[in-house]
Protein backbone atom coordinates (compact mmCIF):
# COMPACT_ATOMS: atom_id res chain seq x y z
CA UNK A 1 0.00 0.00 0.00
CA UNK A 2 1.64 3.28 -0.92
CA UNK A 3 0.94 6.33 1.34
CA UNK A 4 0.16 9.95 0.54
CA UNK A 5 -0.84 13.23 2.59
CA UNK A 6 -3.81 15.55 1.79
CA UNK A 7 -4.77 19.05 3.46
CA UNK A 8 -7.35 18.95 5.56
CA UNK A 9 -7.70 22.78 4.68
CA UNK A 10 -9.63 22.76 8.05
CA UNK A 11 -11.77 26.19 8.99
CA UNK A 12 -11.45 25.91 12.37
CA UNK A 13 -7.33 26.85 11.74
CA UNK A 14 -5.00 28.77 10.85
CA UNK A 15 -5.12 28.75 6.82
CA UNK A 16 -1.51 29.32 6.87
CA UNK A 17 -0.75 25.68 8.42
CA UNK A 18 -1.16 24.20 5.34
CA UNK A 19 2.50 24.72 5.05
CA UNK A 20 2.96 23.53 7.93
CA UNK A 21 1.29 20.39 7.14
CA UNK A 22 3.14 20.14 3.88
CA UNK A 23 6.63 20.45 5.66
CA UNK A 24 5.38 17.67 8.04
CA UNK A 25 4.54 15.36 5.35
CA UNK A 26 7.78 16.39 3.69
CA UNK A 27 9.83 15.32 6.72
CA UNK A 28 7.76 11.97 7.81
CA UNK A 29 8.80 10.90 4.35
CA UNK A 30 5.55 10.65 2.38
CA UNK A 31 6.33 11.04 -1.63
CA UNK A 32 2.84 13.40 -2.74
CA UNK A 33 0.92 15.80 -1.47
CA UNK A 34 -2.59 16.59 -2.27
CA UNK A 35 -3.95 20.34 -2.54
CA UNK A 36 -7.58 20.58 -2.79
CA UNK A 37 -9.45 23.62 -3.24
CA UNK A 38 -12.65 24.32 -0.88
CA UNK A 39 -13.11 27.35 0.59
CA UNK A 40 -10.02 29.32 1.57
CA UNK A 41 -7.18 28.87 -0.84
CA UNK A 42 -6.68 28.84 -4.95
CA UNK A 43 -5.18 25.01 -4.89
CA UNK A 44 -2.18 26.73 -7.24
CA UNK A 45 -1.41 29.32 -5.29
CA UNK A 46 -1.15 27.67 -2.42
CA UNK A 47 0.99 25.04 -4.43
CA UNK A 48 3.58 27.49 -5.28
CA UNK A 49 4.15 28.53 -2.12
CA UNK A 50 4.36 24.68 -0.76
CA UNK A 51 6.95 24.26 -3.19
CA UNK A 52 9.11 27.13 -1.97
CA UNK A 53 9.39 25.26 1.42
CA UNK A 54 9.60 22.18 0.92
CA UNK A 55 12.34 20.56 -1.53
CA UNK A 56 10.92 16.92 -2.87
CA UNK A 57 7.24 16.51 -2.81
CA UNK A 58 5.41 16.35 -5.78
CA UNK A 59 2.33 17.72 -6.07
CA UNK A 60 -0.85 16.66 -6.98
CA UNK A 61 -4.20 19.43 -7.62
CA UNK A 62 -7.75 18.85 -6.61
CA UNK A 63 -9.64 16.86 -7.30
CA UNK A 64 -10.79 20.08 -9.10
CA UNK A 65 -14.47 20.56 -10.04
CA UNK A 66 -14.85 20.31 -13.61
CA UNK A 67 -18.08 22.34 -14.09
CA UNK A 68 -15.60 25.43 -11.79
CA UNK A 69 -12.61 24.61 -13.53
CA UNK A 70 -12.40 24.85 -17.18
CA UNK A 71 -9.80 22.14 -18.69
CA UNK A 72 -7.50 25.38 -20.29
CA UNK A 73 -7.25 27.21 -16.86
CA UNK A 74 -6.72 23.59 -14.78
CA UNK A 75 -4.04 22.79 -17.46
CA UNK A 76 -2.19 26.65 -16.81
CA UNK A 77 -2.73 26.38 -13.27
CA UNK A 78 -0.80 23.11 -13.03
CA UNK A 79 1.99 23.67 -15.75
CA UNK A 80 2.43 27.17 -14.19
CA UNK A 81 2.71 25.45 -10.46
CA UNK A 82 5.55 22.45 -12.04
CA UNK A 83 7.44 25.21 -14.03
CA UNK A 84 7.64 27.73 -10.89
CA UNK A 85 8.74 25.10 -8.60
CA UNK A 86 9.89 22.44 -10.65
CA UNK A 87 8.05 19.57 -9.11
CA UNK A 88 6.26 16.84 -10.55
CA UNK A 89 2.55 17.51 -10.44
CA UNK A 90 -0.40 15.71 -10.86
CA UNK A 91 -3.68 16.70 -11.57
CA UNK A 92 -7.33 15.17 -10.31
CA UNK A 93 -10.55 15.72 -11.50
CA UNK A 94 -14.03 15.67 -10.09
CA UNK A 95 -17.69 16.96 -9.82
CA UNK A 96 -17.93 18.32 -6.59
CA UNK A 97 -21.50 19.32 -4.67
CA UNK A 98 -24.50 21.53 -5.11
CA UNK A 99 -23.26 24.05 -2.14
CA UNK A 100 -19.68 24.37 -4.07
CA UNK A 101 -20.72 24.50 -7.61
CA UNK A 102 -24.60 26.04 -7.50
CA UNK A 103 -23.88 27.86 -4.17
CA UNK A 104 -20.85 29.51 -4.11
CA UNK A 105 -19.79 29.74 -8.14
CA UNK A 106 -23.42 29.77 -9.30
CA UNK A 107 -22.46 26.95 -12.09
CA UNK A 108 -24.99 24.26 -13.08
CA UNK A 109 -23.88 20.68 -12.21
CA UNK A 110 -26.35 19.44 -14.92
CA UNK A 111 -24.77 16.44 -16.57
CA UNK A 112 -21.78 16.49 -14.08
CA UNK A 113 -20.37 12.89 -15.37
CA UNK A 114 -20.45 13.94 -18.98
CA UNK A 115 -18.47 16.81 -18.24
CA UNK A 116 -16.06 15.34 -15.78
CA UNK A 117 -15.07 12.51 -19.04
CA UNK A 118 -15.02 15.97 -21.29
CA UNK A 119 -12.74 17.17 -19.31
CA UNK A 120 -10.84 14.55 -18.86
CA UNK A 121 -9.99 13.96 -22.28
CA UNK A 122 -9.51 17.58 -22.92
CA UNK A 123 -7.28 18.07 -19.61
CA UNK A 124 -4.51 14.82 -20.39
CA UNK A 125 -4.22 16.74 -23.80
CA UNK A 126 -3.35 19.83 -22.44
CA UNK A 127 -1.18 18.71 -19.94
CA UNK A 128 0.36 16.01 -22.59
CA UNK A 129 1.38 18.54 -24.85
CA UNK A 130 -1.03 18.61 -27.73
CA UNK A 131 -3.17 20.93 -28.90
CA UNK A 132 -6.85 19.96 -27.50
CA UNK A 133 -9.64 19.26 -29.61
CA UNK A 134 -12.71 18.58 -27.63
CA UNK A 135 -15.81 19.79 -28.88
CA UNK A 136 -17.73 18.66 -25.80
CA UNK A 137 -21.42 18.76 -24.79
CA UNK A 138 -21.12 20.39 -21.65
CA UNK A 139 -16.92 20.73 -21.81
CA UNK A 140 -14.73 21.34 -24.29
CA UNK A 141 -11.46 23.47 -25.54
CA UNK A 142 -10.23 23.68 -28.82
CA UNK A 143 -7.38 24.69 -30.46
CA UNK A 144 -5.00 25.89 -27.47
CA UNK A 145 -1.45 24.43 -26.68
CA UNK A 146 0.23 25.42 -23.21
CA UNK A 147 2.79 27.72 -23.66
CA UNK A 148 4.99 26.51 -20.83
CA UNK A 149 6.68 22.78 -20.49
CA UNK A 150 3.82 20.58 -20.23
CA UNK A 151 3.94 18.86 -17.47
CA UNK A 152 2.72 15.07 -18.13
CA UNK A 153 0.65 15.13 -15.07
CA UNK A 154 -0.78 11.67 -14.14
CA UNK A 155 -5.06 12.12 -14.24
CA UNK A 156 -6.44 11.04 -11.15
CA UNK A 157 -10.75 10.55 -11.40
CA UNK A 158 -12.57 11.26 -7.88
CA UNK A 159 -15.89 8.42 -8.28
CA UNK A 160 -18.43 7.92 -5.78
CA UNK A 161 -21.30 6.80 -8.25
CA UNK A 162 -21.53 4.32 -11.06
CA UNK A 163 -21.00 6.86 -14.30
CA UNK A 164 -18.49 8.62 -12.03
CA UNK A 165 -16.55 5.00 -11.87
CA UNK A 166 -17.37 4.56 -15.41
CA UNK A 167 -15.04 8.13 -16.12
CA UNK A 168 -12.53 6.43 -14.22
CA UNK A 169 -12.24 3.06 -15.60
CA UNK A 170 -11.77 4.78 -19.31
CA UNK A 171 -9.79 7.98 -18.94
CA UNK A 172 -8.02 8.01 -14.96
CA UNK A 173 -4.59 6.93 -14.49
CA UNK A 174 -5.73 6.46 -10.85
CA UNK A 175 -8.90 6.64 -8.86
CA UNK A 176 -9.92 8.65 -5.76
CA UNK A 177 -12.54 7.89 -3.07
CA UNK A 178 -13.12 10.40 -0.01
CA UNK A 179 -14.27 9.51 3.35
CA UNK A 180 -15.02 5.86 2.93
CA UNK A 181 -15.01 2.79 4.94
CA UNK A 182 -13.21 0.16 3.87
CA UNK A 183 -16.65 -2.15 3.35
CA UNK A 184 -17.55 1.29 1.18
CA UNK A 185 -13.82 1.24 -0.23
CA UNK A 186 -13.94 -2.47 -1.34
CA UNK A 187 -17.78 -2.08 -2.95
CA UNK A 188 -16.41 0.74 -5.12
CA UNK A 189 -13.59 -1.24 -5.96
CA UNK A 190 -15.49 -3.68 -7.32
CA UNK A 191 -17.58 -1.03 -9.10
CA UNK A 192 -14.26 -0.03 -10.93
CA UNK A 193 -13.50 -3.42 -11.84
CA UNK A 194 -16.71 -4.23 -13.76
CA UNK A 195 -16.75 -0.92 -15.20
CA UNK A 196 -13.38 -1.35 -16.52
CA UNK A 197 -14.26 -4.76 -17.75
CA UNK A 198 -17.28 -3.47 -19.82
CA UNK A 199 -15.05 -1.04 -21.17
CA UNK A 200 -12.15 -3.32 -22.36
CA UNK A 201 -9.75 -1.32 -19.99
CA UNK A 202 -7.27 -2.24 -17.50
CA UNK A 203 -8.66 -0.59 -14.02
CA UNK A 204 -6.48 2.04 -12.69
CA UNK A 205 -5.14 1.91 -8.88
CA UNK A 206 -7.52 3.09 -6.22
CA UNK A 207 -6.83 5.86 -3.41
CA UNK A 208 -8.56 6.59 -0.42
CA UNK A 209 -8.66 9.75 1.40
CA UNK A 210 -8.80 8.69 4.85
CA UNK A 211 -8.96 11.15 7.93
CA UNK A 212 -6.41 10.87 10.60
CA UNK A 213 -5.37 10.94 13.99
CA UNK A 214 -3.04 9.73 16.32
CA UNK A 215 -4.26 9.37 19.86
CA UNK A 216 -6.74 12.39 19.21
CA UNK A 217 -7.37 15.32 21.90
CA UNK A 218 -11.10 16.47 22.40
CA UNK A 219 -10.28 19.55 19.84
CA UNK A 220 -8.69 16.89 16.95
CA UNK A 221 -11.81 14.91 17.93
CA UNK A 222 -14.52 17.53 17.53
CA UNK A 223 -12.49 18.83 14.13
CA UNK A 224 -12.91 15.21 12.93
CA UNK A 225 -16.82 15.42 13.67
CA UNK A 226 -17.57 18.56 12.43
CA UNK A 227 -15.98 16.98 9.36
CA UNK A 228 -18.63 14.56 8.81
CA UNK A 229 -21.54 16.60 9.09
CA UNK A 230 -22.36 17.48 6.09
CA UNK A 231 -22.24 14.00 4.32
CA UNK A 232 -24.46 12.02 7.19
CA UNK A 233 -27.60 12.81 4.89
CA UNK A 234 -26.34 12.71 1.49
CA UNK A 235 -26.95 9.75 -0.68
CA UNK A 236 -24.62 7.05 -0.49
CA UNK A 237 -22.40 8.43 2.44
CA UNK A 238 -26.10 8.38 4.23
CA UNK A 239 -26.34 4.73 3.18
CA UNK A 240 -22.37 4.13 3.93
CA UNK A 241 -23.00 5.13 7.44
CA UNK A 242 -26.04 3.09 8.04
CA UNK A 243 -24.36 0.01 6.69
CA UNK A 244 -21.86 0.88 9.46
CA UNK A 245 -24.47 0.93 12.36
CA UNK A 246 -25.23 4.34 12.44
CA UNK A 247 -29.06 4.88 10.36
CA UNK A 248 -30.28 6.55 14.00
CA UNK A 249 -28.06 9.24 12.71
CA UNK A 250 -28.23 8.89 9.36
CA UNK A 251 -31.87 9.53 10.20
CA UNK A 252 -31.89 12.18 12.62
CA UNK A 253 -29.45 13.91 9.84
CA UNK A 254 -31.81 13.46 7.32
CA UNK A 255 -34.90 15.61 9.36
CA UNK A 256 -32.13 18.18 8.48
CA UNK A 257 -31.53 19.83 11.83
CA UNK A 258 -29.09 23.08 12.73
CA UNK A 259 -25.78 21.68 12.39
CA UNK A 260 -25.00 22.03 15.81
CA UNK A 261 -27.82 19.84 16.57
CA UNK A 262 -26.49 17.04 14.66
CA UNK A 263 -22.54 17.32 15.56
CA UNK A 264 -23.62 16.80 19.27
CA UNK A 265 -24.89 13.83 18.17
CA UNK A 266 -22.51 12.45 16.29
CA UNK A 267 -20.10 9.91 18.01
CA UNK A 268 -16.41 9.34 17.83
CA UNK A 269 -17.32 5.41 16.43
CA UNK A 270 -18.63 7.17 13.75
CA UNK A 271 -15.62 9.22 12.23
CA UNK A 272 -13.25 5.80 13.29
CA UNK A 273 -15.49 3.83 10.64
CA UNK A 274 -14.11 6.46 7.88
CA UNK A 275 -10.33 6.94 8.85
CA UNK A 276 -7.78 5.81 10.97
CA UNK A 277 -7.95 6.71 14.49
CA UNK A 278 -5.94 6.26 18.03
CA UNK A 279 -3.32 4.06 18.76
CA UNK A 280 -0.48 3.07 16.44
CA UNK A 281 -1.73 -0.57 16.83
CA UNK A 282 -5.14 0.50 15.88
CA UNK A 283 -4.00 2.50 13.23
CA UNK A 284 -2.17 -0.45 11.74
CA UNK A 285 -4.92 -2.47 12.00
CA UNK A 286 -7.26 -0.11 10.26
CA UNK A 287 -4.77 0.57 6.93
CA UNK A 288 -4.96 -3.37 6.55
CA UNK A 289 -8.82 -3.33 6.47
CA UNK A 290 -8.38 -0.99 3.62
CA UNK A 291 -5.51 -2.62 2.01
CA UNK A 292 -7.44 -5.99 2.16
CA UNK A 293 -10.61 -4.26 0.50
CA UNK A 294 -8.68 -3.44 -2.23
CA UNK A 295 -7.22 0.31 -1.89
CA UNK A 296 -3.53 0.47 -3.09
CA UNK A 297 -2.84 3.59 -1.45
CA UNK A 298 -4.19 5.75 1.36
CA UNK A 299 -4.10 9.53 1.00
CA UNK A 300 -3.90 11.14 4.76
CA UNK A 301 -5.81 14.24 5.77
CA UNK A 302 -4.33 14.84 9.31
CA UNK A 303 -6.17 15.96 12.11
CA UNK A 304 -4.40 19.08 13.36
CA UNK A 305 -4.81 21.28 16.94
CA UNK A 306 -2.81 23.22 18.91
CA UNK A 307 -1.23 19.97 20.48
CA UNK A 308 -0.52 18.13 17.22
CA UNK A 309 0.27 21.85 14.92
CA UNK A 310 0.49 20.89 10.98
CA UNK A 311 -0.56 16.79 11.79
CA UNK A 312 3.14 16.33 12.43
CA UNK A 313 2.40 13.66 15.59
CA UNK A 314 -0.28 12.09 13.54
CA UNK A 315 1.80 11.89 9.97
CA UNK A 316 4.84 10.28 11.59
CA UNK A 317 2.71 7.79 13.81
CA UNK A 318 1.13 7.12 10.31
CA UNK A 319 3.94 6.75 8.43
CA UNK A 320 5.44 4.41 11.07
CA UNK A 321 2.47 2.29 11.65
CA UNK A 322 1.70 1.38 8.10
CA UNK A 323 5.12 1.36 6.71
CA UNK A 324 4.91 -2.75 6.87
CA UNK A 325 2.01 -2.14 4.20
CA UNK A 326 4.04 0.28 2.37
CA UNK A 327 5.25 -0.39 -1.43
Amino acid sequence: MRLSVSLGLWQDRPPEEALDTARAAEAAGYPELWIGEMATWDAFALGTAIGAVTSSLSLTFGPLAVTVRDPATIAMGVASVAALTGRTTGVALGTSSDVVVRGWHGRSRARAATALAESAIAVRQLVSGEKSTVDGSVVGSQGYRLRLAAPKSPLTIAAFGPRALDVAARHADRMVVNLVSPAAAATLVAGLREAAARAGTTPPPVAAWVVGAVDPDPAALEQLRRGVVGYLAAPGYGEMFRAAGFGDLVDFARTRPHPRELLAAVPVEAIATVGLLGSPAEIAAKAREYAEAGIDELAIVPATSDNDPGGEKTLAACRSAVVPFDA
